[in-house]
């Protein structure tokens, strides 16, 4: 191996571990552990979830822009470094609203990781390789996706919150080592035009505003809401503004001529509905599994790692026949595929077993590993090497409000359609059903006593959020099929192995 292939081989292995540990934690699964430490109720609890996503989605943009202005090496350096510092104060914090900030430091620093890592990888080897490369980057980063919430989940269960966050620390700072050695500048840096503050800001505010009216919906009624409306109406008017802006500017924030390139298009289009199927899953699945059949964190743990299962035998599989396989055909598979994972978790009830759960959380990994490096290569098949850093930043914001628009919406459905089986069911309940009367019909349930009537209100909660969850699963999968047709608007690109 010549000396500039190992060096090229050691920047993507950096940047995958990178990628991975810094972007990556596993706090959604502590949060019933933390709420119990801090006194806090649910609807403060999840601060710490949204102050993270909030950050990400802020800063996600600013890649390009940082990249440009100060160069890669610098970039993820303090990035990594103030990650590393802010994972050690999320695991020391003596109170909620120290977390809050923290994980808000921690999703600002690892926002541009992602982005800037994709684009190295871009420009350092050939687009005849790109495909294969890609495969082994999602590869390295799905090795820790099994690994992370198993333990995520012992290291909760076992040792307390706090570690969920503490064992994060030395990888990041293995991972500043490394990008210290082995990450150069390759001469980005000061090839940025001035930074444009109005659009920034117009754009951070459409996506804050979004992002929190989106994560606060469901809890306050959404439009019945003053609050929600309130949010709708300043993401719409920023949101504006910033598209007037940018086609009025000379030299915009995000550059909208990007959007004239047809694959770079259907790619991102394509990528927002990834994202909305990517995250989807893993937060419905420990709700369900935690509130309808009492599974500890570390089952959930494991259950949630067989998905990186899934993932690393779809990696493999567009490995071994990328040459061949347009990559069209290997995305339009993948969704495929995850809409039939959908359909399968549709078929769930109450007494779903732990193996129903994993073969189905495997497929729609499975989907995924199909999906991924083929959606990069023909996103980025046909744009100019200088644009890949802000297309690259682009791309992954659209992904990430992909996510949070699709969990809002599901988890909407599951409270609301849960919350309407649940009236249905109940009707049938009453002292003029004379079928009530015949203890066939009513098994081992006791509606004439107080205590009957509470333990089968109990279960006829299970049984209606069952639905829920259920309606919410057919409403995932009909999202993976209906975006089919898109596939095939992109070009194939010309050297797609």
């Amino acid at each position: 191996m010549s000396p500039a292939r190992r060096r090229a081989v050691l920047l993507t292995l950096t940047v995958t571990i990178a990628t991975y540990v810094l972007t990556i934690t596993v706090a959604n699964v502590t949060l019933p552990q933390l709420q119990g430490s801090f006194a806090a109720t649910q609807d403060q609890i999840t601060w710490i979830v949204t102050s993270n996503l909030l950050a990400t989605a802020v800063a996600t943009p600013l890649s390009g822009w940082l990249n440009g202005r100060f160069g890669r090496r610098r970039v993820m350096l303090w990035a990594a470094g103030i990650f590393t510092l802010a994972s050690t104060a999320c695991g020391l914090a003596s109170g909620l609203a120290e977390l809050v900030v923290y994980r808000a430091i921690q999703g600002a620093a690892g926002a541009p990781l992602l982005p800037i890592s994709q684009a190295i990888v871009l420009q350092i080897y050939p687009r005849s390789e790109h495909g294969r490369v890609f495969v082994l980057w999602s590869i390295g980063i799905t090795l820790g996706s099994i690994i992370a919430p198993v333990l995520g989940g012992y290291a909760s269960e076992d040792y307390g919150w706090r570690w969920v966050f503490l064992m994060v620390v030395p990888l990041a700072a293995a991972c500043v080592v490394a990008i210290w050695a082995y990450i150069d500048e390759a001469g980005e840096a000061g090839s940025s035009p001035p930074f444009d503050w109005y659009g920034f800001a117009f754009l951070a505010i459409a996506v804050s505003a979004l992002q929190i009216m989106l994560d606060r919906g469901e809890r306050l009624d959404w439009f019945g809401s003053t609050e929600i409306v309130l949010e709708a109406v300043i993401a719409a008017s920023a949101f504006y503004l910033f598209v007037v802006h940018a086609l009025t500017s000379k030299r915009p924030f995000l550059d909208p001529r990007l959007l004239l390139d047809r694959n770079y298009t259907v790619g991102v289009a394509l990528g927002f509905v990834f994202g909305m199927l990517y995250f989807t899953t893993l937060v419905l699945q420990p709700t369900m599994l935690q509130g309808l059949r009492d599974y500890p964190e570390s089952v959930i743990g494991i259950l949630q790692a067989s998905r990186g299962v899934g993932l690393l035998a779809g990696s493999v599989v567009v490995l071994a026949f990328l040459r061949k396989l347009d990559p069209r055909l290997s995305i339009l598979l993948g969704f495929l595929t995850q809409g039939l994972a959908g359909f399968a978790m549709a078929r769930f009830d109450v007494n779903m077993t732990t193996w129903g759960v994993a073969w189905t959380t495997m497929l729609q990994g499975f989907g995924i590993g199909l999906i991924w490096s083929p959606i990069t290569v023909v996103t980025f098949a046909t744009l100019a090497p200088r644009h890949l850093a802000e297309a690259a930043s682009v791309f992954h914001l659209l992904r990430n409000i992909g996510s949070s628009v699709h969990i809002a919406i599901s988890a909407s459905l599951v409270v609301r359609s849960g919350r309407a089986s649940y009236a249905e069911i109940v009707e049938v309940l009453n002292p003029f059903n004379e079928h009530l009367k015949f203890g066939s019909v009513m098994g081992g349930w006791d509606a004439g006593t107080p205590e009957g009537l509470a333990a089968l209100s109990a279960e006829i909660g299970r049984q209606a959020s069952m639905i829920g969850y259920i309606n919410a699963y057919y409403a995932y999968a009909a999202l993976a099929v209906l975006v089919l047709p898109l596939v095939f608007l992109a070009k194939r690109p010309q050297a797609a192995g």
